[in-house]
C-alpha cells in the first residue's frame, strides 16, 4: 500500500500510526537520534509537491531545516539539502559513504544553490550517511 492512499489529508497520521505503516527499525532509530542529539520535535505536516505529496515528517532545528522524512511501505526517504555552507565539507564526506549515497549526491544538481538529495534509508549503512549529512546542516556558524 502506498503511503499516500493510506492516509489522505483529511486525517492526519499520529506519529505512533506512521512508525508502524514504515515499519523500519531505522526509521525509529533516526527519530529518536534526531530528536536526543539535537533536543528537536518532528512536525507532521502534509505537502501538496508532486514529487511526494502527503503527509511527511519535518526535523527544523534554528529556524533552519535539518531533514524531511517521507513514509513509504518498509522504508523511508530522508531529504537533506546541502547547500553552498556544508558543500566543500560534504564532498569530504562522499568518499566515507555508501555508494548509493555518492550516486545521489552526483545525480543531484544544484537547484537555488543547494542539492536536495532524496535519500532512500533502506539500510544501516545509508542511515549512517543520513546523519552525518543531517550533521552538516547545525555546525556552528563560522565568524
Amino acid at each position: 500500500m502506498k503511503w499516500s492512499d493510506a492516509y489522505s489529508g483529511a486525517e492526519m497520521p499520529s506519529l505512533e500510526q506512521i512508525s508502524t505503516f514504515v515499519a523500519s527499525p531505522l526509521w525509529d532509530e533516526l527519530c529518536v537520534y534526531l530528536q536526543s542529539n539535537y533536543d528537536i520535535l518532528p512536525r507532521v505536516e502534509y505537502s501538496t509537491c508532486s514529487g511526494a505529496p502527503g503527509w511527511n515528517i519535518k526535523y527544523r532545528k534554528s529556524g533552519r531545516a535539518l531533514c524531511t522524512l517521507y513514509p513509504d511501505d518498509g522504508f523511508f526517504t530522508c531529504l537533506v539539502t546541502v547547500g553552498n555552507r556544508e558543500a566543500t565539507e560534504a564532498e569530504l564526506l562522499l568518499p566515507s559513504c555508501s555508494e548509493r549515497v555518492g550516486q545521489i549526491y552526483g545525480n543531484a544538481k544544484p537547484l537555488n544553490g543547494a542539492r536536495w538529495l532524496m535519500i532512500p534509508v533502506t539500510s544501516s549503512a545509508i542511515l549512517e550517511d543520513v546523519k552525518r549529512l543531517v550533521a552538516l546542516r547545525i555546525q556552528k556558524r563560522r565568524c
